[in-house]
């Protein structure tokens, strides 16, 4: 189904029905598999519906969440010199691209050199992206959008290409860092892919530093990571029947050294056993027990430049903020 705005605006995803009843059967078959295996584990993918894109977004603003402060900062003062790396025609590919608030510094860059851009986001919430959209044509006249209201591995085979075209592609926020090491690399060599010579990949990867730094960015005092990780449990209760009792969990984040990551969990404040109607499932939790949601791995420059290597890439240049907590990596293909 596409939805547009005549020539500049369009957003495409599959047929909805037939969508929607994939990604449902998907989020059901991986619920169960996840609550059902030792340790109970659920794929942070699945934080971001409606609800928790936006809780994600507030999560941005927060003092203790420094990634998305550093990570615009990066892009504020280096976006001219990025583009610079490519000097021939961009267009702008962006993976997970949400709001797309900290891509309208590379945005400007690239429209101070040529007259034209389009840009193709990729995300999986078809409402994030026409809102994101609607923003961004009106303060950008000479921006033309092509959308994929998609998980961005999929996306990555619906990216258009113009004659003469270089793709920069965006994978922004440190996102890197939810995929283990293995994943990491398979998910770049997906991306090494589907680019071509003199194409290029900007990653934001965090960097390792003082875990009471760290955690307290995936801690906020106020309440709102933890919000966000305890949606996760009421979209099953909302999609699929489920009758988690939110208060009797709680939200847990931590720094392990050993595997240079920050983990997050949600854990039973109490022994019980949840339903989930549409799975025919019950799951039993003890006190104490964990579910666990999200890693966020951290990473040091040599380990980034070992990573393009190993995937197909040439590590180009790197960016750091002023507090050097953050590195946007330029990655090029020859």
């Amino acid at each position: 189904m596409q939805s547009s705005l005549p020539g500049r605006l369009t957003i495409h995803q599959a047929q909805k029905t037939q969508a929607e009843n994939s990604l449902s059967a998907q989020f059901a078959a991986d619920v169960r598999a996840g609550l059902t295996a030792t340790p109970k584990a659920l794929a942070p993918k699945y934080f971001y519906d409606e609800l928790g894109s936006y809780l994600f977004e507030a999560i941005c603003h927060l003092p203790e969440y420094y990634l998305t402060k550093a990570e615009a900062e990066i892009l504020q003062r280096y976006s001219a010199a990025i583009i610079r790396r490519l000097p021939g025609k961009i267009s702008l590919v962006e993976l997970g691209s949400g709001s797309s608030i900290k891509t309208r510094s590379l945005i400007e860059a690239i429209l101070h050199s040529q007259s034209q851009l389009r840009y193709q986001p990729i995300d999986i919430s078809a409402a994030i992206l026409e809102e994101s959209a609607q923003e961004l044509l009106k303060q950008y006249p000479a921006l033309s959008i092509a959308a994929q209201a998609a998980d961005y591995t999929q996306g990555l085979n619906l990216i258009g290409r113009e004659k003469g075209e270089q793709l920069l592609v965006l994978f922004l926020g440190s996102n890197i860092g939810n995929y283990d090491p293995e994943s990491a690399q398979k998910l770049l060599l997906q991306i090494r892919k589907v680019l071509c010579a003199g194409d290029g990949l900007l990653i934001g990867a965090d960097l390792k530093k003082s875990p009471a730094i760290l955690e307290a960015a995936y801690d906020d005092p106020v309440g709102v990571t933890a919000a966000f990780n305890l949606n996760l449990l009421a979209r099953i209760n909302r999609e699929l029947g489920g009758n988690f009792n939110l208060k009797q969990f709680a939200h847990r984040a931590f720094y392990n050294s050993a595997a240079s990551r920050i983990e997050m969990h949600l854990v039973s404040r109490i022994a019980q056993c949840v339903k989930i109607k549409s799975l025919n499932l019950n799951i039993s939790f003890d006190a104490g027990e964990t579910i666990h949601t999200e890693n966020s791995y951290k990473y040091d420059l040599l380990q980034l430049s070992d990573l393009a290597s190993k995937t197909g890439f040439k590590a180009d240049q790197v960016w750091l903020d002023s507090g050097e907590r953050f590195s946007c990596n330029l990655w090029l293909v020859e």
